[in-house]
């Protein structure tokens, strides 16, 4: 999944218009995204959302944190029918999603649902959550994937509110949550960047994102979808070298030769498996 839309749980409007985006996922905000005075609200509409699912983007809901008291309220209000899986924020150590699993199993069989059904997201957000990455990674069966929170990570290394250069980029941490994630096979997503205005600033954000290996980028609105679509997508150029690769390594193959070159490049089995991700991943976008 590419796209991943966060929504405030209190804006019923704003949840209507998310079911008909072409998105790939929706991620109902309990958390900050929502006022203290909001939060019942909240819970009560993406309840309700869930509840009337219709079709459209997979749905996850981002709670509370597992040290706040208020997740119970959270889990009770939409572990049902229709949810894809919850991101959890603030994640910082192994021990937080397997309690959450735990919490889970409880309520899935309340809601009639079999047990895992519900999948996890954890937030990589703070330093002790980025050195725990590859063990939060690896904490249960639900893991799908980590998302990396850079705006609360910035916070909690005192890092300026305007960062430019190498400092704005993380290239460290994020890379760190691209490794620990693929360490487990899951799904890693980038950053939010925040100025929805500047089209040309995501793209370039989201292609550097990608080079890095994430998977995936977190959105806060929905002018952002395409470019970001635009990015993940394979190229018609990079297709056409995918094919050429894999055709030329099959017939080598057949033919009993171990080695070929295709555009005077030599090419070994992993740049042989790159090509076949290349052309399932165009398969799957249908392009």
């Amino acid at each position: 999944m590419q796209s991943w839309l966060f929504v405030p749980g209190h804006r019923e409007k704003m949840i209507d218009k998310a079911f008909g985006l072409e998105l790939d996922a929706m991620v109902l905000d309990l958390e900050d995204g929502v006022p203290p005075a909001e939060k019942d609200d909240a819970r009560r509409l993406v309840g309700q959302a869930l509840a009337q699912r219709r079709t459209g983007p997979s749905c996850f809901v981002r709670t509370q944190s597992v040290d706040n008291d208020a997740i119970a309220a959270d889990l009770n209000a939409v572990v049902r029918p229709g949810l894809a899986g919850l991101m959890l924020p603030k994640s910082e150590q192994a021990d937080d999603l397997r309690r959450l699993d735990a919490m889970l199993t409880e309520r899935e069989s309340r809601a009639g649902l079999e047990t895992g059904t519900v999948r996890l997201v954890a937030i990589v957000e703070s330093a002790r959550g980025l050195i725990a990455a590859p063990a939060i990674a690896a904490a249960c069966p639900r893991m799908v994937g980590l998302l990396f929170g850079a705006e609360d990570f910035a916070l909690d290394l005192g890092m300026p509110a305007v960062r430019q250069g190498e400092t704005g980029q993380m290239l460290y941490a994020r890379s760190a949550v691209v490794v620990a994630a693929a360490s487990q096979g899951l799904q890693a997503v980038d950053r939010v960047y925040l100025d929805v205005a500047d089209a040309d600033g995501l793209r370039t954000e989201t292609k550097l994102g990608r080079e890095l290996g994430f998977t995936g980028k977190v959105l806060i609105h929905p002018n952002q979808i395409n470019v970001v679509h635009e990015c993940f997508a394979p190229s018609h150029m990079q297709i056409e070298h995918a094919r050429r690769v894999v055709e030329a390594f099959d017939k080598a193959q057949a033919e009993g030769h171990g080695s070929i070159t295709v555009a005077g490049q030599l090419v070994d089995l992993p740049i042989v498996e790159k090509a076949r991700r290349v052309l399932e991943l165009q398969r799957k976008l249908g392009n």
